[in-house]
């Protein structure tokens, strides 16, 4: 048994050290989209649309009533997939994705006048976030654009 994990963990070692030794690398050059797995599609989309004001893309036919998808800026966007069946387990220092907003006066007015729940802060570069939750509970941290 020793024998082997020693083995398997020199393995390990070899392989992972030889991707330092290519020249070939990945390199990232922007984001493309965001994924999220939702439980009702249907109140998803009413959310990103209606409350979160994004623009619809369109979905091929053959997908329509499994996906949704909404641009984010002018070329990246989110897509939302139906079938969830695990529960989603966030905090504001966990998993999150963020957006850029005009004003986050605007979007804390907003959120108090539809009364929806929101954790709001001052991050610590004096920048001011608000988090709220989707319908599935993916939180989204909104900042607002410095100009």
């Amino acid at each position: 048994m020793f024998l082997r994990l020693t083995i398997a963990f020199f393995a390990l070692l070899t392989t992972t050290s030889s991707f330092a030794q290519t020249d070939a690398k990945i390199e990232v050059v922007k984001h493309n989209h965001v994924a999220l797995h939702v439980k009702d599609i249907a109140a998803s989309t009413k959310f990103y649309k209606e409350v979160m004001g994004l623009e619809p893309v369109a979905v091929p036919d053959s997908l329509k009533a499994i996906r949704s998808w909404f641009k984010l800026g002018t070329d990246q966007q989110i897509h939302l997939l139906a079938g969830r069946e695990f529960e989603v387990k966030n905090d504001r220092n966990g998993s999150h994705f963020a957006l850029f907003v005009i004003s986050i006066t605007a979007v804390e007015k907003y959120l108090t006048q539809h009364k929806m729940s929101f954790h709001k802060q001052v991050r610590f570069d004096g920048a001011v976030q608000i988090y709220v939750a989707d319908p599935d509970g993916y939180l989204i941290e909104l900042n607002e654009v410095k100009r």
